[in-house]
């Protein structure tokens, strides 16, 4: 059940990144990308990673490119779960729902072997989708020390997937932590935000590999790859924001009369 309490909207925000397949040449890796992306699927920031690096030295920077994120919440995969990271968004008045693996070995443990059984139930969802049935059930423990950044609570997630044509069940669980005190946000904020994570895939990576066909671009020299990703980010947003959920149609649209995009950027 959720907790009843008084709290502010938030907004939420996914922090993702995306290997531009298309860019790779013979002496060259392929581009990497990593963007900020409100869970609405607009494009807020977006820094190209460099050559001998990864994506976590890329996180501050690119948040650093967002002026306001007071009271917001973060989103990330487990590779971002990391100290500096914690401290950095909480300087900024952000909050963090931060997945724990087996990477981080005490902070697993700690979370994992809570017990959970004897924790009530703060969220519970079943859906039938892709010829399959899903239950989530999401619980939270508060903590008053955890070794993590202002960590306030940890959460479980059990996922339960079953294929309906085969009748194969899978179970999954994943252990979360949030500078988000108890009564902050109800289990159902909660449990949105962790799904809305992975809309990054669903809204802008599949949409620019599938609509706007960016893997197989072969658009390779300097900086190219990263503006023509920043453009097709910026369609994406344009489309969104007058309404529209189907990207593909949305393309098809605009390119009929050239005075569409035109009107879509106020330009006319």
């Amino acid at each position: 059940m959720d907790r009843p309490a008084a709290r502010a909207i938030r907004r939420a925000i996914a922090v993702d990144g995306k290997t531009v397949q298309g860019s790779r040449t013979a002496e060259r890796n392929a581009v990497v990308l990593l963007a900020a992306m409100d869970h609405a699927g607009s494009v807020l920031a977006q820094r190209q990673i460099t050559d001998k690096s990864n994506e976590i030295p890329t996180f501050a920077p690119l948040l650093d490119s967002i002026e306001d994120l007071e009271n917001t919440v973060i989103t990330a995969d487990a590779l971002h779960t990391q100290h500096a990271h914690g401290a950095y968004l909480r300087g900024r008045g952000a909050h963090y729902l931060a997945i724990v693996k087996k990477n981080h070995a005490k902070l697993f443990d700690r979370v994992r072997y809570l017990p959970w059984r004897d924790m009530p139930l703060e969220h519970y969802d079943r859906t039938r989708a892709h010829h399959r049935i899903e239950i989530r059930r999401l619980k939270a423990a508060a903590f008053d020390h955890l070794d993590y950044p202002d960590a306030k609570q940890a959460l479980q997630i059990v996922r339960w997937r079953m294929d309906r044509s085969t009748g194969q069940l899978s179970i999954e669980r994943i252990y979360l932590i949030t500078s988000l005190a108890a009564g902050a946000a109800t289990g159902t904020e909660l449990a949105s935000w962790i799904r809305g994570h992975w809309g990054i895939e669903n809204l802008l990576h599949h949409v620019r590999d599938r609509t706007f066909r960016e893997d197989d671009s072969k658009i390779r020299t300097g900086h190219l790859p990263r503006t023509m990703a920043s453009l097709r980010n910026l369609a994406v947003g344009v489309h969104r924001q007058n309404g529209q959920a189907n990207m593909a149609a949305a393309v098809r649209r605009a390119a009929r009369d050239y005075r569409r995009p035109l009107t879509a950027l106020g330009l006319t």
